[in-house]
């Protein structure tokens, strides 16, 4: 079951000048940065009570935020929902017709198991699955 949003995603050209707009804007620095190479991108995560937002900058041109990017402009890439058991939810969620980028968890930033939905069946949203890592 879906227990929250978890965070918003949110792609960036310029991570660095990003995090000095977001840093003005949210009036607090980012928590943490990290490079998840397997996607390739540097993330870099703001908290403001219980809510996250994440930016992600591609470090390679064939990274799945650089085609975002030149399809799209920046912007929200996705929204990203906290979950309790992923594998139990991607199987509901096949169950209901959801088609899944991946058919199993992944590594993905902040300590998390991610799993996305594909776009075209979530009225045009990238929705991501995540789990905390034990």
């Amino acid at each position: 079951m879906l227990t929250n949003v978890e965070h918003l995603g949110i792609a960036v050209k310029d991570l660095a000048a990003s995090n000095d707009l977001f840093t003005k804007l949210l009036g607090v620095p980012p928590y943490k940065s990290e490079a998840v190479e397997s996607e390739g991108v540097t993330t870099s995560f703001f908290k403001i009570n219980q809510t996250k937002i994440e930016l992600l900058e591609a470090t390679r041109p064939e990274s799945a935020i650089a085609k975002f990017i030149d399809k799209k402009g920046e912007g929200i890439h996705h929204v990203a929902f906290e979950v309790d058991d992923i594998l139990a939810e991607m199987e509901r969620l096949k169950g209901e017709g959801f088609t899944l980028l991946n058919e199993t968890p992944k590594q993905g930033a902040d300590n998390k198991l991610v799993c996305f939905l594909h776009p075209k069946g979530t009225n045009g949203v990238l929705i991501e699955l995540c789990q905390e890592r034990i």
